[in-house]
């Protein structure tokens, strides 16, 4: 308490106040020029943080589009934010606009974590050289995964196996997938990283899970929107050590993995991993102070490997398995085509895609209808641009609304329904419609993409070969109802996962 009462303290506390008054009043002129989209009445201060659901954004800002329209403003943690909605307006900014769109901004929160703006990895990078040398380096890196003895798909494949036995010891009894499919891309991450995996039941993984989870909501909601416009409350141990607290139980265990990785490395054979590939590059660039390989960087792009590679890709999977058994037709047609395709007596292969038109389109489908990462994180404008007749200024904050593009009536036949046929031509051939984003576009989409595709399809298409998945008896069918905050989850469900009869 003595921080907040201290005298000298209080003349800091008005004169932030008076400038974040100035501040609120700039913006509010600026929304007032001719051709600045149009937004709701903000707050002093506060803008319009109170206005916003932050347990579910996506519905906010559904809501505010009806409103507005597909171009709208903000104003969030004291500076102004326009959204952009539906295909058109999203390519705009995220293709058209290139670099001028491209870069992120300052984030007290993420400043106050230990991202530094010369260290942060590669999804907070600023746009610059540095954020350019680590993207190429993490996408040629899981691009040619030569690494050690097995290729990506190899790991993937052997987990895929993994996650199968555990659902056979779930012995068709009721139980949550959820938990086991975060296991499983757990670990497909941790073989990128680290070459290794970690048995399901192993503690130091289910406590990284768990944590993980908890901390998923720390950099987004009311919170964090208040810390970020008030940063001067970052000062205070007390909030911070609270507010921040499983955030840092996951940075901490992710330091424990890489140093014990370091005492393990032996620079004289080939890199096994991702790690052992960046203290290589580290070891390249001493001398050279303009490089971005540094320790402290090589903690953050693991970090945002772990972060964002594991919980989206097993909600997707979670979302996939409800779709299975409210639609056990779909899920039939799934089964045929994976029978006639690969059968019964070996494992899938990312060159079994191809053939399979209707598994993808289905794949594609969970991933439309689900849209577990309804918001891009913010960018923010290195120069004035226009879209769709509107004048943004430099240093404007931008976030593209994705689920806006994969709901768009626009667009899509049946967008608030799931339907396959989406994906499919009146032939049955697979098509994939230009406003299918799930990993946004441009400069930064999501570097993930292939990885994240390849788990998709050959943890989907094992699971279908070895199991058929049901409502548990006595049950009610799961309603489908959606959690959002930072991740766009179904609601908590059971299911039944009986071995097909021809694997008995």
């Amino acid at each position: 308490m003595g921080l907040l009462t201290g005298d000298g303290l209080w003349p800091l506390v008005v004169f932030t106040a008076i400038f974040l008054l100035l501040v609120d009043l700039m913006h509010r002129r600026q929304r007032w020029t001719a051709r600045y989209p149009p937004g709701p009445v903000a707050l002093p201060l506060l803008g319009n943080m109170l206005q916003m659901d932050f347990k579910n954004i996506p519905d906010s800002m559904y809501k505010l589009q009806q409103r507005y329209g597909d171009v709208f403003s903000l104003l969030m943690s004291g500076k102004p934010v326009v959204v952009i909605n539906g295909l058109k307006a999203v390519r705009e900014v995220l293709v058209n606009c290139g670099e001028d769109a491209a870069d992120r901004p300052t984030v007290p929160v993420l400043e106050h974590m230990g991202r530094k703006p010369k260290s942060q990895g590669v999804v907070f990078a600023r746009y610059g050289p540095e954020w350019r040398e680590q993207r190429r380096f993490s996408v040629s890196t899981m691009r040619n995964f030569g690494l050690g003895k097995k290729s990506l798909e190899e790991w993937v494949t052997e987990e895929a196996g993994c996650l199968c036995a555990a659902f056979t010891n779930q012995a068709g009894h009721p139980f949550k997938p959820n938990t086991l499919l975060n296991k499983a891309t757990c670990n497909v991450i941790a073989s990128l990283v680290y070459a290794r995996r970690f048995d399901y039941d192993d503690p130091f993984l289910n406590k990284m899970l768990k944590t993980l989870e908890e901390s998923m909501g720390q950099n987004t909601g009311l919170i964090p929107e208040v810390l970020n416009a008030f940063p001067i409350l970052l000062r205070i141990p007390s909030l911070t050590d609270k507010v921040f607290r499983e955030q840092k139980v996951v940075m901490d265990m992710i330091d424990e993995l890489v140093n014990e990785h370091k005492m393990t490395r032996d620079p004289a054979q080939p890199p096994r991993d991702l790690t052992d590939a960046f203290l290589a590059e580290m070891e390249k660039a001493k001398g050279k102070p303009e490089s971005s390989f540094t320790d402290e960087n090589l903690y953050i792009v693991v970090s945002e490997l772990f972060g964002a590679g594991i919980l989206t890709t097993s909600t997707t999977l979670t979302w996939a398995l409800l779709l299975m058994i409210l639609y056990p037709d779909i899920q039939r047609r799934v089964q045929q085509e994976i029978d006639e395709v690969i059968g019964q007596a070996r494992r899938p292969e990312m060159a079994d895609q191809e053939r399979m038109p209707f598994t993808n389109a289905v794949i594609h489908e969970v991933q439309r209808f689900g849209a577990v990462a309804p918001l891009t994180l913010p960018f923010i404008t290195s120069r004035s641009i226009e879209v769709q007749g509107f004048h943004i200024p430099k240093g404007t904050r931008l976030i593209a609304n994705l689920s806006s593009v994969m709901k768009d009536e626009r667009a899509w036949e049946k967008p608030l329904h799931f339907h396959p046929e989406h994906f499919l031509d009146p032939q049955g051939h697979f098509v994939k419609p230009e406003a299918f984003v799930p990993f946004s576009a441009g400069r930064r989409a999501c570097l993930g993409e292939p990885l994240a595709r390849m788990e998709l399809f050959l943890f989907f298409t094992c699971l279908l070969q070895r199991f058929s998945f049901s409502v548990p008896a006595g049950q009610p069918r799961p309603s489908g109802h959606r959690v959002s905050g930072t991740l766009t989850a179904p609601s908590p469900y059971q299911l039944c996962a009986v071995v097909r009869p021809s694997e008995l």
